[in-house]
């Protein structure tokens, strides 16, 4: 099958789309399937081997904010353009777009939304220029509803059918402010009949966008995400203390003031004196003064040497830090689509205590492999937390169920053969 895998990067900072993305592109071209990654905005930033590092960047976040802001570059040939948009360039504006916030970027998310009726239809000519002497493609795979201006005119242009991947878009749409939030998504509903096939990485948040923009049932299709699994070590979870762990952007939105008040809970009064905290994960520069105060409400508290962390981990370093743990959690306080950390915990053998919504009690029963709190306040998680420390006979069953079912429906494998299924489909 002849694929086009369009992905939008996120410059220096950590992305699970990116991560599933790469990944499910490296496995279908193992299993004979020709497949062009193409990256939107900035160069990814991943942990393996970058799949679209052969190919170049279109709509670079260079200019595609200066067609938006300033008329004359809307203007200028796309040769005279063009080198605003090699990687080299594009890198230093990673630090730039780390501070970007949904709330900043309603009028240039909109434009984007309109596609070839937007202020950077130059940069979708351009797509279409390159693309279309490669022949056309039996599926163009869009990352997610966000560049859903991009598909009439790719479907036009190069044939093929259109599928659109699902993953976290309501969170940024709602986060645009009043005035541009119903436009956005206003804008995707009008552009979603295009669409051929929808995937969403669970029941609960296909059902939630199938609600928000009307789709029809009949082309929405949930695909759980998978990992690549070679590398994870099995915890032995009987180390000495034990260790609790997060891993994840480190933010609020992630739960990590959440997690750190439960573990506060855990250490001054409900006996787990000796429990250690590994927070691990995504530090950017717009991170850093939460973590500075969670470091400073630590030292008030004399827990400081109790509290460990590692940002910006390679992929080897991640598959070492999972490794230690005793028990995960990471109780995002969103919305949560998926929540890839979730199967990067439990290919260890480690178990999890997630909060009682979104895509979380989905993802543990098919798995087994973790217990879901009671509410979402930090009492609640914290209780969820010290019943399987007191209890080690249900942490080892729970480790094992979660390891065995991971391995064997949550390959990135897996997930590829159900990927092709609904690209068969269609």
């Amino acid at each position: 099958m002849k694929i086009v895998q369009i992905t939008p990067g996120a410059g220096g900072m950590y992305c699970g789309g990116c991560f599933r993305d790469n990944a499910m592109v490296k496995a279908l071209k193992s299993q004979g399937h020709d497949v062009t990654m193409v990256p939107l905005y900035l160069p990814l930033t991943l942990e393996e081997e970058d799949q679209s590092l052969q190919n170049p960047v279109f709509y670079g976040g260079i200019n595609v904010f200066l067609k938006q802001t300033l008329w004359i570059f809307r203007k200028l040939p796309t040769w005279l353009t063009r080198w605003l948009d090699h990687r080299q360039v594009l890198g230093r504006l990673a630090p730039l777009a780390a501070r970007t916030r949904p709330e900043d970027t309603g009028p240039l998310t909109l434009s984007m939304l309109r596609g070839e009726e937007g202020k950077q239809v130059s940069e979708l000519e351009a797509l279409i220029r390159w693309l279309k002497p490669q022949g056309s493609p039996d599926v163009i795979c869009l990352s997610n509803a966000l560049l859903i201006g991009l598909a009439r005119e790719l479907k036009s242009a190069l044939g093929g059918k259109m599928v659109c991947t699902l993953q976290g878009e309501d969170v940024f749409l709602d986060a645009l402010g009043d005035s541009a939030s119903p436009k956005a998504w206003q804008a995707i509903r009008d552009a979603a009949p295009v669409i051929d096939a929808w995937v969403a990485p669970s029941h609960y948040y296909a059902q939630r966008m199938q609600k928000r923009l009307g789709l029809d049932a009949s082309k929405v299709h949930v695909v759980h995400n998978g990992i690549p699994l070679d590398g994870y070590q099995r915890s032995p979870l009987n180390q000495n203390p034990p260790v609790l762990g997060y891993f994840a952007r480190m933010c609020s939105e992630k739960g990590l003031p959440l997690l750190i008040e439960a573990f506060m809970l855990l250490r001054q009064s409900m006996g787990h004196d000796d429990l250690q905290l590994m927070v691990g994960g995504g530090l950017g520069p717009s991170d850093v003064p939460l973590v500075e105060s969670l470091k400073k409400k630590l030292a008030d508290a004399g827990l400081s040497e109790s509290v460990h962390w590692y940002p910006n981990l390679s992929r080897q370093e991640k598959l070492s830090f999972y490794s230690k743990l005793t028990i995960f959690s990471t109780p995002a306080l969103y919305g949560e689509s998926f929540g890839l950390y979730l199967l990067e915990a439990m290919a260890s053998g480690v178990p999890v205590v997630q909060p009682p919504h979104a895509a979380f009690p989905e993802i543990l029963d098919l798995t087994g492999g973790g217990v879901i709190a009671e509410s979402c306040e930090a009492k609640s998680l914290a209780s969820g937390i010290n019943q399987l420390l007191l209890k080690r006979d249900q942490l080892t069953q729970i480790s094992e169920r979660g390891w065995h079912h991971v391995h064997e429906r949550f390959s990135i494998e897996h997930m590829c053969q159900n990927l092709l299924h609904c690209f068969e489909s269609v």
